[in-house]
């Protein structure tokens, strides 16, 4: 997906181990398993499933590496950006060297083409829906815990 021009040329986005792993019948089901899956497999997918790499696709994938060219990232950094979703620039910093010399102004910029591009998963949507207690504020309405 990075671009790859040998079969074992660099490292895998978690998308991309995903993909593989579901392309060998791997499903969050044991049940529904078509082909012998390994257990470590197993528990790697159900990792997997919780994480940003759930709702990404190729095409989404393939999207962001075409729009994120001209911020001149290195595959590393590319990588860490997929796998991750930042979705602040808080989150970016630590991921690219430099970043503010790099990015400058157009870091803003850069988290809003992550989060066009990478929509959250649906848990971490949730998430965006709980106070900092953890507790669920339905309909956006404050819960008094008193």
């Amino acid at each position: 997906m990075l671009c790859r021009k040998k079969a074992n040329d660099s490292a895998l986005t978690n998308f991309e181990f995903l993909d593989f792993l579901r392309s060998r019948g791997a499903a969050v089901d044991p049940t529904r398993v078509i082909v012998s899956v390994a257990p470590s497999e197993v528990k790697v997918f159900n990792y997997l499933e919780q994480t940003v790499a759930c709702n990404q696709t190729r095409e989404s994938v393939a999207e962001f590496l075409k729009k994120s060219d001209k911020y001149k990232l290195v595959k590393a950094e590319i990588l860490n950006i997929i796998n991750i979703r930042p979705s602040s620039v808080v989150d970016i910093d630590p991921l690219v060297s430099d970043c503010e010399r790099r990015l400058g102004e157009s870091i803003e910029e850069f988290v809003e083409l992550v989060a066009e591009v990478f929509p959250a998963p649906a848990q971490m949507q949730a998430d965006e829906g709980a106070d900092e207690d953890g507790e669920e504020i339905p309909d956006g309405k404050q819960v008094d815990t008193s």
